[in-house]
């Protein structure tokens, strides 16, 4: 006769206390960030900490752990938000919007060397000049990465400024080594939102991914237009004022001295322009020999 062996698990209460924090800060705090902790060093982590003191709390929690405490804090569209937790992340607990945290965090990124099988997140560029590299076997490497040099004072040299990586490119061991050697970082590092929840609205990372100096560009070429357009068509603000009022007094001059009406203003203009025409017609009698 068998026994039924029953194997109850043991109550973790360091885990049943990450839970409770979990769901207690989901439902402090109106926005909650997904960020990867891929390539982020523990200095990084308390230099974000430190930039959102007051306005944020970062979590560190293990994927499971996380899920749970948003399931129990009862939190519009959980499951949709639960789906991205994958991988090692750290979870933002923030009272800014979504966009102000991502300008945030891009501000706490760095830039490390890169590594075998690391991916060029842009063109990795090597500038033209003095490498202060001694010629040797590394001559090699530039060769390999298709960088054309020369020897100078016993130094090598760039021809020109030159792509070693094309963005997308997987680093190669000895890419990465010259690279290092040249002390150039292309890979930028740093909490990256991958997903971003606000009161049951998910956005993913790249809508709220913000190109300041872009919108800056934008905005004043709007800006631009609009102040054009408005001149045109006479459309009269503080900003535009200046303008319409020189331009219809240019357009008013102008008229006013084909007309040959005389003012104060126009005399000069007037005479210069009836002096100039009936030197031109004296010009052309005396072409013909008539009497001048």
């Amino acid at each position: 006769m068998s026994e039924t062996v029953q194997v109850q698990k043991k109550h973790n209460p360091k885990k049943a206390e990450t839970v409770e924090r979990v769901a207690a800060l989901a439902q402090k705090y109106p926005v909650l960030a997904v960020t990867s902790l891929s390539k982020v060093r523990a200095s990084q982590l308390m230099a974000v900490r430190k930039a959102l003191r007051g306005h944020a709390e970062v979590f560190v929690v293990k994927n499971k752990l996380a899920i749970l405490g948003l399931q129990k804090a009862g939190i519009k569209n959980a499951d949709q938000l639960l789906s991205h937790l994958t991988g090692q992340n750290a979870l933002i607990f923030s009272s800014y919007d979504p966009f102000k945290l991502f300008l945030t965090l891009d501000k706490s990124h760095v830039y490390l060397a890169a590594r075998a099988g690391d991916k060029a997140p842009n063109d990795v560029v090597v500038p033209a000049g003095n490498t202060n590299l001694p010629a040797g076997p590394v001559l090699s490497e530039f060769r390999e990465a298709g960088i054309q040099t020369k020897i100078e004072g016993g130094s090598i040299w760039v021809n020109r400024d030159s792509v070693a990586a094309k963005t997308g490119v997987v680093i190669t061991p000895k890419l990465a080594s010259l690279l290092s050697k040249l002390n150039i970082k292309p890979i930028r590092a740093g909490l990256t939102i991958a997903l971003a929840y606000e009161n049951g609205l998910i956005y993913a990372g790249d809508l709220v991914a913000i190109d300041l100096e872009k919108y800056r560009q934008d905005l004043v070429q709007s800006y631009a237009s609009a102040r054009g357009l408005a001149i045109v068509i006479g459309y009269v603000t503080k900003e535009t004022a200046p303008e319409i009022v020189a331009r219809a007094y240019r357009e008013a001059m102008s008229l006013a001295v084909e007309a040959g009406f005389m003012t104060k203003e126009t005399a000069p203009m007037i005479l210069g322009k009836a002096e100039a025409e009936a030197a031109a017609l004296t010009a052309e009698a005396k072409k013909k020999g008539l009497p001048a």
